[in-house]
């Protein structure tokens, strides 16, 4: 498919991760949620508890409110920005798996009439019939997120749909039951988080106490089973992807660290409220509510960055441009990009032909369609920044755009383009930085090689045993690295040449050699 770009000035990625992990939230406690309200009146029933009846009928209408008109609001705000920033992603998910999400909208609208009829039907219908409605809520709802997590989970780990385009063999991927098994643990623990919420606002401290006993046990359980799903889910993720959650990629590897630390604390703070249940305050169960907010959080970071750099993996990068070539991709493919130019193909582009007058707006443009679904200017992901602090040249940057794939663990797409639609963008990108202080005269012992190769190797090396080309280096003495250095693109042509003064050069000819020997 071939669509325009929507400029989200702060960040497109940053707006559907803020819309769609408060929309996951919310979704998964309307599933856990539900099983919550059924068993908690059959509770009330059983034990003859007429507070716990009438707290649970608060609850209900809290319940209704956050995820019949709230969730069901923030659903829609995901078609709308998915739609708008990767319409092609979502054209190609809904036309791999329409009668999927056709059978997801019924069990959605017969969800809604279920928890509708539920919040009404308190002192209207009898028991049997109330609890039916629950039970009848809660397998529609929960269906609604078997159907849902075989799309979300397609998505990154297609496995052998890219061959088959099968219906079924994309839908139940290597990573299908793991997610959904992970997913329905949380959505169970949510149950408790939201009731917290709701139970430490009572005034009666029996009633109190008893809510607060009844939701931790909702948590517990599930903050010990769910590292088990965690441990099967990531097994299932290939190991080149899942090397960026494991310090190949920044991002990816804190959000990793981030989801150990939210959910331990959250699996502590609920433990702790079993000490003097019926004196736990409202700020505890908030607390308990944000650290659970962020464990979610970064489980879908995690998801969505260890992906990079494809929306649907191996078949279409964030970027919408097709991974290989077949009837119907729009001439969005890589190899006719490569072949016929961006701009050309590109029917949205006001550019088609760049010229000396307009080098600049076409560079903007070629950045806009390529780098703009990850990157902004000067927001999340600002481009900007890295610029200043690297002070690269004209040279070094189309050498860089002509190995993105090669740069930080693989996590961007290979440039699609011509070479001159490559010049001109780095002749854009060149204008972003300011014009580089004079240099500053250092002395070797102000100079460390390893800051150096930070600086200017790092993007696309590691000192590490896995990165052939470094170790290679480690059989050459000082006096070779430093001519090497002078003379990379004779390792490589898609590397830019070394631009840093002959004293970083001698400090990094100095390090390389050392760290293997």
């Amino acid at each position: 498919m071939n669509y325009p770009v929507w400029d989200v000035a702060f960040g497109a990625g940053l707006l559907i991760a803020i819309v769609a992990i408060t929309h996951v939230f919310v979704s998964h406690f309307a599933i856990g949620g539900g099983l919550f309200l059924v068993l908690t009146e059959k509770k009330a029933y059983r034990e003859d508890d007429a507070s716990l009846l009438d707290w649970l009928k608060r609850h209900t209408k809290f319940f209704v409110l956050v995820t019949v008109v709230f969730g069901a609001i923030s659903g829609v705000g995901i078609w709308f920005t998915i739609g708008l920033i990767h319409p092609s992603g979502t054209s190609a998910l809904i036309h791999a798996y329409v009668w999927g999400w056709a059978i997801e909208w019924i069990f959605f609208f017969l969800e809604i009439t279920a928890a509708l009829l539920y919040l009404y039907g308190w002192n209207k219908l009898d028991r049997k019939t109330h609890l039916w409605l629950g039970w009848i809520y809660f397998i529609a709802a929960y269906l609604s997120m078997v159907v849902i997590n075989g799309i979300l989970a397609f998505m990154l780990t297609p496995g052998k749909w890219l061959e088959t385009q099968n219906f079924w063999q994309g839908f139940f991927n290597p990573t299908y039951f793991p997610s959904l098994l992970l997913r329905t643990t949380f959505a169970f623990a949510l149950a408790g988080v939201y009731a917290l919420i709701t139970g430490t606002l009572q005034k009666d401290l029996e009633l109190k106490g008893k809510i607060v006993k009844w939701s931790v046990k909702w948590i517990i359980p599930a903050f010990i089973i769910i590292p088990i799903f965690a441990w099967w889910y990531i097994g299932n993720i290939p190991d080149v992807v899942w090397e960026s959650a494991r310090g190949k990629m920044p991002t990816a590897t804190q959000y990793a660290n981030s989801i150990l630390i939210f959910s331990a604390l959250t699996f502590l703070f609920s433990l702790l409220t079993l000490i003097k249940p019926k004196k736990v305050p409202f700020a505890l169960s908030v607390l308990i509510f944000l650290l659970a907010f962020g464990t979610m959080g970064s489980f879908e970071f995690i998801r969505e960055a260890i992906r990079k750099p494809y929306i649907i993996y191996d078949y279409m990068y964030a970027n919408s441009i097709y991974k290989d070539q077949f009837p119907g991709d729009g001439g969005m493919s890589i190899q006719n990009i490569q072949q016929k130019g961006l701009l050309p193909v590109a029917k949205w582009a006001e550019s088609k032909e760049i010229t000396s007058e307009n080098q600049m707006a076409a560079g903007m443009e070629i950045f806009r369609i390529q780098c703009q679904s990850c990157h902004t200017i000067d927001g999340y992901r600002g481009i900007r920044k890295v610029l200043v602090e690297k002070k690269w040249s004209q040279t070094a940057i189309s050498r860089r755009i002509s190995s993105l794939e090669n740069m930080f663990n693989a996590v961007m797409p290979p440039f699609a383009g011509t070479d001159e639609e490559r010049e001109t963008l780095a002749a854009y990108l060149t204008t972003l930085a300011p014009v580089a202080p004079e240099d500053v005269e250092v002395t070797d012992i102000d100079i460390s090689g390893e800051v150096v190769f930070e600086a200017n190797c790092a993007d696309c090396h590691e000192y590490a045993a896995s990165d052939t080309m470094f170790v290679s280096m480690g059989k050459y003495d000082f006096s070779e690295v430093s001519y090497l250095i002078t003379r990379l693109d004779s390792l490589s042509e898609e590397m830019p040449p070394f631009e840093g003064s002959d004293a970083e050069r001698e400090a990094l000819a100095r390090w390389i050699p050392v760290q293997f020997k």
